[in-house]
């Protein structure tokens, strides 16, 4: 299963679109979506023939969706959909006015925030959307010069931090990149400031270039002068896990770990 994996991962990082059509070809929905389209196609043609819509069938304006009657009504992204809600209630509850972020996703996490706060988010790659209430700012975040000690009060970087130093983002290469980006952004938070910290956790490794998998222990280590206030997990079959132990998930393949660090 390893072997096939790792082939399977190279043919995706060249043909990335793969992975996300790769459930169409599973089972018979592949032949079960054609024949579904073409059989409502001559029903509809029939019943529009007698009701007369003010939109008939024209052949060479369709738009033929095959797999769309196969899904779940919703999904839930691996990962992302219960860290970002973890983190935006952690954010709501604070009560800040303005919260920072480096890294996390636009479409959810910063979004979910944006409706009750400013937020002031950090990457390494330009951001070409001018959004209400976002402002900004692009810079390596292994090194933020840039930015005062002590200055911030409330941070978050989700599924971020496994990337740095690795180049997938056109990021320097350093192995050691992900502990210079921890420490800077310690340094930038005030005292009691909070820290909310989403990475893969589980049994240590990296999987070049696309990230490295931390054991939830090493983690509580890097982030020293600061004490863990909260600790939650999504595990490897993606179930959230509340208030949760960091040693409980050492042996994880791939959970994601849910620090709520803040400064001493």
């Amino acid at each position: 299963m390893k072997r096939f994996r790792f082939i399977f991962l190279q043919i995706n990082g060249l043909f990335p679109f793969l992975l996300p059509l790769a459930h169409i070809f599973t089972g018979f929905h592949f032949f079960r979506g054609i024949f579904a389209y073409m059989r409502d196609y001559g029903t509809y043609k029939k019943m529009d023939q007698k009701l007369k819509s003010p939109f008939p069938l024209k052949f060479f304006q369709t738009y033929p969706m095959y797999f769309d009657r196969y899904d779940k009504a919703g999904e839930v992204p691996r990962h992302y959909f219960y860290q970002d809600l973890w983190a935006a209630q952690k954010v709501y509850r604070s009560k800040v006015k303005v919260h920072y972020d480096i890294g996390s996703r636009v479409d959810s996490f910063i979004s979910h925030c944006l409706v009750f706060c400013k937020v002031i988010m950090l990457d390494i790659r330009p951001l070409s959307y001018k959004i209400k209430n976002l402002e900004f700012i692009q810079a390596d975040c292994m090194n933020m010069s840039n930015i005062k000690s002590n200055s911030i009060q409330s941070i978050s970087t989700l599924h971020v931090f496994e990337h740095f130093g690795l180049g997938r983002y056109g990021d320097p290469i350093d192995p050691l990149g992900y502990q210079k980006a921890i420490k800077e952004l310690v340094r930038v938070t005030k005292k009691g400031g909070n820290i909310y910290f989403g990475t893969p956790i589980g049994k240590q490794r990296l999987e070049f270039n696309a990230h490295r998998v931390f054991n939830p222990l090493y983690i509580v280590k890097l982030f020293k002068g600061c004490k863990l206030i909260d600790f939650s997990a999504v595990d490897d079959n993606n179930n959230f896990v509340e208030k949760a132990k960091p040693k409980d998930f050492v042996k994880s393949d791939f959970s994601c770990g849910l620090f709520h660090f803040r400064k001493l």
